[in-house]
C-alpha cells in the first residue's frame, strides 16, 4: 500500500459522494481536507491560549479565543467528522454540507475566521483563524474550477457574439484612428507638413 493510499483511506469517509468532482486532482481533494483538519486542531489549540487571556483582564480575547475554538470544532466535525463518533448527527451534518458548492464552504471558513482576527489582533489568532481562512480559500479556488487550456480560451476570445464581426486591425492600427506614425510628427508648435 503506497503512501497517498494510506492517507486517503485517513481521509476518506465511507459512503461519501464526491462533492468535489473528478476534475480535481487528489491532492486538492484530500489536501484541503488534511489542511482543515490541522487548521481545526491550531485554531481549537491558539483559541484556548486566547482564552487564558483573561488573566490579563483581556475581555475581547477571551470571546475571541472562545469564537477560535467553536470555529475550530466547526471545522474538524465537517472535515474529519470520525473525530466525534459519540454523536449520532454529526456524520448527517456533515454529509449536508458536502452536498453544497464549494464556494458555500470556502465562506462558511472565511467567514468564521475573520472575528477572531478583529477582535484580538495577535499572532495566536492569526495563525490559529489564519489556516482556517487559508482552508476556504483552498476551497475557494476549487470552486473557481479548472483553467481552460491556451487553445479554448483563444477560441472563445475570436468567437463572435451577436452574429456581429470584429473589426479587422492591421500592423498599424493606432489607440487612435487618426494617430500620425512617429516619421511624420515634428517639434511641439511647428507644422509637420512644412
Amino acid at each position: 500500500m503506497s503512501f497517498a493510499e494510506k492517507i486517503t483511506g485517513l481521509l476518506a469517509r465511507p459512503n461519501q459522494q464526491d462533492p468535489i468532482g473528478p476534475e480535481q486532482p487528489w491532492y486538492l481533494k484530500y489536501g484541503s481536507r488534511l489542511l482543515g483538519i490541522v487548521a481545526a486542531f491550531f485554531a481549537i489549540l491558539f483559541g484556548l491560549w486566547n482564552v487564558f487571556s483573561i488573566l490579563t483582564l483581556s475581555v475581547s480575547c477571551l470571546v475571541a479565543g472562545i469564537i477560535q475554538m467553536v470555529a475550530g470544532f466547526v471545522v474538524m466535525l465537517l472535515e474529519a467528522p470520525c473525530c466525534f463518533v459519540c454523536f449520532e448527527q454529526v456524520n448527517m451534518i456533515a454529509d449536508k454540507v458536502d452536498s453544497k458548492p464549494l464556494y458555500f464552504r470556502a465562506g462558511l471558513y472565511i467567514a468564521m475566521a475573520i472575528p477572531p482576527i478583529i477582535l484580538c489582533f495577535g499572532l495566536a489568532s492569526l495563525f490559529g483563524s489564519g489556516l482556517i481562512m487559508g482552508t476556504g480559500v483552498v476551497y475557494g479556488m476549487m470552486a473557481l474550477g479548472k483553467k481552460a487550456s491556451s487553445e479554448d480560451m483563444r477560441a472563445a476570445a475570436q468567437q463572435t457574439f451577436g452574429g456581429a464581426t470584429p473589426a479587422q486591425t492591421n500592423d498599424r492600427a493606432g489607440i487612435v484612428n487618426n494617430a500620425q506614425p512617429f516619421s511624420f510628427t515634428g517639434a511641439v508648435g511647428t507644422d509637420s507638413n512644412v
